[in-house]
């Protein structure tokens, strides 16, 4: 192994673990949320809405981190941003585990106490925020090209072993356990266990430089070009890509729509594509919906782990996969499987014939989720836009991601008492609006660099001015 390919995969690391955060605070809320419906809302007497809402609440604090990671990250740098996001995720661990802190009494449940649960759920997902989409634009924005799909991928393996290490640890906490110690305390360690990995990347952090396109966007060059020689194979390369990047610094403004208002729409249709198919339906509500085809609630959790094993193993087939067959192709693909999936489930759950038959559904969609959607619209994100927009873009696909995804979560469990066979065929109809989307509207970008990939922008406006 080449050491400037060493030193690439050290600085892919270090940014992947805000990745493996991202996916352990979204996905810990799994193995709380039957304990939260007990300890809180059915204590309080409230409803679905209540449910929905307090299980998808750190969703809220996605969308803010994602509103103001663009400026927050484009003012003080990719690496500081996601330096404070560590640092939230660190708060919202213990403060979520323990929400009574200061102003409650343990075991005194009221309104005032939910609310403070949820605004300390809020804190995490402002660094899931931060960390969704600076963690891919870090790596995108640092990585030669050749290798550049294979490291945006790796920041999604990390997503999904975070899920796959949470449902673990969930399922270790939950082993064995009588429910009423699980709904009065179990909940509780499986929060603060995030706030372990917090720890770590916090740390880490310290020893990463900023990106070299942010460093010349700042006039920073010499910096800049100290990275560009360490992750390049020459100094020539290094010398090529510098001058590419400051051409692309010239040639416009960097108003949002100097290239055209496609790229916002382009932004949002690929963010609402992800979400809109159901995954992190899947992801938030796995054991209930596991309890639901007949499993025990220690079957339920330990399903939980086979999903999360299905989810990592495909994104590593997908890692091996995207820098060959390319990004559209695996998008095309999966988008079909995943309605397959979807429409599976739909079918049983109307005929109220919910078991084993579903479980496959079930996992059927995880592995073509996996295999495109999951990481690849965060390597297409991170590489498709043009440099000076970059950062306000993925502030733009993050808040649709997080905003979607809210709207998605906190209305399934009023959905799935209307009617689950509609439910999931409605995810499923999603699915093939996703393939449409893919197949009409984004270019494959396998192996060309960001600065190439900014002419198929370039070349669209002027075409639209000519005409």
């Amino acid at each position: 192994m080449k050491p400037n390919t060493k030193y690439i995969i050290f600085l892919t690391a270090i940014a992947a673990l805000g990745g493996l955060l991202f996916g352990y605070d979204t996905a810990v809320i799994s193995g709380a949320e039957q304990s939260l419906q007990v300890y809180f809302i059915d204590s309080l007497g409230l409803n679905d809405i209540f449910h929905g809402l307090t299980v998808s609440s750190a969703l809220m604090g996605c969308i803010i981190g994602a509103l103001l990671s663009g400026v927050i990250s484009n003012r003080i740098g990719r690496r500081n941003t996601l330096i404070i996001a560590a640092a939230l995720f660190f708060v919202s661990a213990i403060l979520s585990a323990y929400p009574e802190f200061l102003f409650f009494t343990k075991d005194e449940q009221s309104l005032g106490l939910l609310i403070m649960f949820n605004i300390y759920r809020i804190i995490g997902g402002i660094g899931v925020g931060f960390a969704s989409g600076l963690g891919p634009l870090y790596i995108s924005e640092t990585a030669p090209a050749h290798m550049r799909g294979r490291l945006v991928t790796l920041n999604n393996i990390a997503i999904t072993f975070g899920t796959l290490l949470v449902y673990f640890i969930n399922y270790r906490i939950a082993s064995g356990q009588a429910l009423e110690w699980i709904n009065d305390i179990g909940w509780r360690y499986m929060l603060a266990s995030e706030a372990v990995p917090a720890v770590v990347f916090f740390a880490l952090l310290f020893l990463v430089p900023e990106t070299p396109r942010y460093l010349i966007a700042k006039n920073r060059d010499e910096e800049a070009m100290k990275i560009l020689s360490k992750v390049n194979e020459t100094d020539e390369e290094a010398r090529r890509v510098y001058q590419e990047i400051k051409q692309s610094m010239k040639f416009t403004e960097g108003r949002l729509f100097s290239y055209g208002k496609i790229i916002v729409v382009v932004a949002v249709l690929l963010a609402l594509g992800q979400q809109l198919v159901g995954n992190n339906v899947i992801l938030y509500y796995a054991p209930r919906i596991f309890a639901n085809l007949g499993a025990s609630a220690d079957s339920s959790m330990l399903q939980t782990v086979l999903l999360g094993v299905v989810n990592i193993t495909f994104v590593f087939v997908a890692l091996t996969l995207v820098d060959k067959v390319g990004r559209k192709k695996l998008l095309l693909f999966g988008s079909i499987g995943m309605a397959v999936g979807m429409f599976g489930i739909g079918l049983l759950a109307s005929m109220d014939a919910m078991g084993v038959f579903a479980l496959f559904f079930v996992l059927f969609f995880a592995a073509t989720y996996n295999l495109s959607w999951g990481p690849l619209m965060w390597v297409v994100a991170s590489e498709l836009f043009p440099n000076k927009i970059r950062g306000q873009v993925m502030a733009i696909i993050t808040t649709v991601v997080w905003g979607s995804n809210l709207v998605v979560s906190s209305t399934f469990p009023s959905l799935l008492a209307i009617s689950p066979g509609m439910t999931y065929s409605l995810y499923g109809i999603m699915c093939l609006l996703a393939f449409i989307f893919v197949w009409k509207l984004i270019p494959e970008t396998k192996g060309k660099t960001l600065e190439e990939i900014e002419t198929f922008w370039s070349s669209k406006e002027e075409k639209k001015q000519v005409l």
